[in-house]
């Protein structure tokens, strides 16, 4: 346990802001201090403020990185709050230099939003709606409309004050000393099981850990085991996961850490294993022995109302190992140990076409994305360039290892 990760775990005081950093490791911020830490597995370090951002001349009170692909200037730039020395400030960092303008009055970048905050963090358009972003002060919430430059308070009692906010897969958090809660970014609920430390979760701390209580989940939880993944999926957002073992991975954002999640903790309401899955219209579908559950992918994952279903009847067949549509296609693929069968899912009711041979004996899981269809088998994948080069393949295509590609395991 090296000196400072001990004065971290030991540390009672907590942080004065919390966020993720360009490239997707943890910064806690705490004085003249500034404690770096990747979901990844290396164990976090301190370093001065001042080493990386040299105009602050003092601790923060709050940041955040905000995330807006459609704005260039904007995206993936860091925000730093102050409200101490020069009065109440904002920095904001790209690529590690202060952009232009800055600093500037809070209230200046932010309309509507006062100085003096506790906490702040980007709500992502998929969980508010809209480009949002919430600032904390006390017990009120000013939530900022990036889009319409419009602040409205909000008053979250079950929540209580935040010394510092953090976003980390889709999931909000709100720090308080070494305490954390999860909490929902459009009415500020709580779910049962909260509080919790952060020195369980967020912080390596030798003989500590939430996954001490894990065991039974054996190496399913391990993204490096090389143990089999029952389905993947590409869904209409981008978002990308594997399930194995009644756990699921998001390998999209594989900067801020590949955990696994109970399945029930991303996709309310269900357990179990999932057998294949795959996204079309807005929704998400995964099949469970001859079942299948549909969820809306906007703004979270929410189930539809009437499933699970009989995949016979949504779907035309009684199973199926693997399943996937490509994008921007109402073309579904389902295999069923070495043959494929189309279904058209514009098509009322759904029926499965002819099987048609696949040059494999079975496979596990399958995937499209614009790279291409992808078949999983065992540790490996096989990549296929369309779904025409598959169909007409005689021998499978070369074996490439999904630990490496997908979970950026050691090779």
């Amino acid at each position: 346990s090296p000196p400072d990760l001990a004065q971290l775990c030991a540390d009672e005081g907590g942080f004065d802001a919390a966020t993720l950093s360009e490239n997707g490791t943890m910064l806690f911020f705490r004085g003249e201090e500034v404690w770096e830490s990747s979901p990844r597995g290396s164990r976090p370090h301190a370093r001065p403020l001042v080493t990386s951002w040299p105009e602050l001349g003092g601790p923060i009170e709050a940041a955040l990185r905000l995330h807006r692909q459609q704005h260039p200037q904007e995206h993936q730039s860091l925000y730093l709050f102050q409200a101490w020395l020069r009065g109440e400030q904002v920095w904001a960092y790209a690529g590690g230099q202060l952009r232009p303008g800055f600093p500037r009055r809070v209230g200046d970048e932010f309309p509507g939003v006062p100085g003096g905050l506790d906490a702040a963090v980007e709500c992502h358009p998929e969980e508010c709606g809209g480009e949002t972003v919430l600032f904390f002060k006390g017990d009120t919430v000013y939530s900022f409309d990036l889009a319409l430059r419009v602040t409205k308070p909000r008053m979250w009692p079950g929540l209580g004050p935040c010394g510092a906010a953090l976003r980390w897969l889709e999931r909000y958090y709100c720090l308080r000393g070494t305490q954390f809660q999860r909490f929902d970014p459009l009415t500020g609920e709580v779910p049962p099981g909260y509080p919790r430390d952060l020195r369980d979760y967020f912080i390596p701390c030798p003989g500590r850990g939430h996954g001490q209580g894990n065991a039974s989940w054996g190496g399913a939880s391990d993204r490096c085991s090389e143990m089999p993944f029952q389905a993947l999926l590409s869904d209409d957002t981008g978002r990308i996961y594997a399930f194995r073992g009644g756990l699921s991975f998001r390998l999209d954002s594989w900067r801020d850490g590949h955990h696994a999640w109970p399945l029930g903790q991303t996709w309310p309401g269900l357990e179990g294993e999932v057998d294949a899955a795959f996204a079309w219209d807005g929704r998400t579908y995964l099949i469970q022995g001859s079942q299948v559950s549909v969820f809306l992918s906007e703004q979270g994952h929410r189930r539809v109302l009437g499933y699970p279903l009989a995949l016979q009847e949504e779907l035309g067949v009684p199973s199926a190992d693997a399943a996937f549509t490509c994008p921007g296609s109402a073309h579904l693929y389902l295999i069923t140990g070495d043959r494929v069968r189309l279904v058209d899912l514009k098509q009322t009711p759904r029926h499965a076409g002819e099987p048609v041979p696949l040059p494999h004996d079975h496979v596990d899981g399958a995937m499209c994305t614009d790279n291409g269809v992808f078949l999983f088998r065992g540790p490996n994948y096989h990549q296929y360039p369309s779904v025409a080069q598959l169909l007409g393949a005689q021998q499978p295509a070369p074996p490439q290892s999904i630990t490496t590609h997908f979970f950026h395991c050691p090779q």
